[in-house]
């Protein structure tokens, strides 16, 4: 009797028989996949993904192009600028469901009285009377520049 060994038949040719078939299960898994995308893939999809590739290389365009634009993208990734946005959309948010409630508001006079002792609403007003004020001086600012003799002559 002739005592010859053959892996194969041992614990490593099982682990490698099942490695194999995972194996092939996963490419078949991954043929069938890319033949669904083949097969989903029709002229109109192409047309509307190549449309919205082009609209986006567009629109990134003109904001590389827009120094305006691009100082302002800057200035939002500063954390307060952040802080500041993060609040606006909760308060947008807030404010559409808050007017969907009560399209007409809550009487007249006292809702008024109610909403001016409200201490968010004289915080609210602050902010946009500062903003406002920062605002009406950089266009001021900026106007100057605009007419000086190294400027285009037409105000902003």
């Amino acid at each position: 009797m002739s005592s010859q060994t053959n892996l194969s038949d041992g614990p490593a040719g099982r682990i490698e028989e099942n490695v194999g078939a995972a194996d092939l299960r996963h490419l078949l898994e991954l043929a069938t996949l890319v033949t669904a995308a083949r097969d989903a893939m029709s002229d109109d999809i192409v047309t509307r993904m190549s449309s919205a590739v082009n609209e986006g290389l567009i629109l990134l365009d003109r904001v590389t192009r827009n120094p305006g634009l691009m100082r302002l993208l800057q200035a939002l990734e500063r954390s307060e600028c952040q802080s500041l946005l993060e609040a606006l959309a909760d308060a947008l948010t807030a404010t559409s469901r808050e007017l969907v409630s009560d399209p007409t508001g809550s009487g007249a006079g006292g809702g008024l009285l109610r909403l001016l002792r409200d201490p968010g609403t004289r915080d609210t007003l602050r902010l946009v009377c500062v903003l406002g004020g920062h605002l009406s001086r950089n266009l001021e600012a900026a106007t100057k520049v605009s007419v000086s003799p190294g400027g285009s002559g037409a105000p902003l």
